[in-house]
């Protein structure tokens, strides 16, 4: 790993449960020795991209990262493009949705819409980051990822969440090759117990799943009716969302299939 994946890397360490970090607990999730941990630091720092607290010198993102989000939101304007398109599917489906992107380790959730239809629903957060493997939005962005990249994903070691986590490469391939087949993924209590999640593919403007848009509800809810509502809904969402970013799906992309 060059330097620059470093330093890169020791930023994937913020969440929004994790907004200040000290060099100790950096040290400690990254696996790198402390004054290597230490000058990668100072260089972020010098450039803007972290700033340490006046109190306990924990660092923290700094503006040049609120910089490069701004430019990359002018530049595809997914945020805010998706805002509309997650509370009109949260209100026709009743249910929680988001839209999230894919990374080179991991998926990052980008927003989310809560329905006021039921007072108990699944719980986001944005910018929360979660494994390709064990989700619907993760599986949904693999299915129609580069070989070369799903097999990076899957030589990584994949963690179990909970009992009903797929981490069997093979079995994983399998069902990438069915989500290709319709479009749409879904996952129940891979990543969380008692949560059942559908999702679609978000594509760019060069064909490629960027993304995901994904609607998550409780399992004791999800009847085949509400199954049909939310396959359907999504399908149509995914699409306007796709075209909106002025993207476009591959040739292959599975189009008017039944929920």
């Amino acid at each position: 790993m060059g330097t620059v994946s470093k330093a890169l890397k020791l930023l994937s360490y913020f969440a929004p449960d994790r907004t200040e970090v000290g060099l100790s607990d950096l040290t400690r999730l990254s696996g790198m020795n402390k004054a290597t941990v230490y000058r990668l630091m100072g260089e972020l720092q010098e450039s803007g991209f972290v700033e340490q607290s006046e109190n306990d010198r924990a660092y923290r993102l700094g503006p040049q990262v609120l910089h490069l989000a701004a430019l990359r939101e002018a530049s595809t304007p997914i945020l805010s493009v998706s805002r509309r398109v997650l509370r009109e599917l949260s209100d026709e489906t009743g249910e929680t949705t988001h839209v999230s992107l894919g990374h080179e380790t991991h998926v990052q959730t980008l927003s989310h819409a809560y329905s006021p239809s039921h007072a108990t629903k699944v719980t986001m957060e944005d910018a929360q980051t979660v494994t390709y493997h064990a989700t619907s939005s993760g599986l949904a962005i693999l299915a129609y990822a580069d070989p070369e990249f799903v097999e990076q994903v899957l030589a990584q070691p994949l963690k179990a969440h909970t009992s009903m986590t797929l981490v069997d490469p093979d079995e994983i391939r399998a069902k990438l090759a069915a989500i290709r087949e319709t479009g749409l993924s879904d996952t129940l209590g891979s990543f969380e117990l008692e949560v059942h999640s559908h999702a679609v593919p978000i594509f760019g403007a060069d064909r490629r799943a960027i993304g995901a848009l994904a609607v998550a509800a409780p399992a004791s809810r999800m009847s085949p009716e509400q199954q049909e509502t939310i396959r359907a809904a999504l399908r149509r969402a995914g699409a306007a969302l796709t075209h909106r970013i002025g993207g476009s799906p591959p040739a292959d992309y599975p189009q008017n299939i039944p929920a």
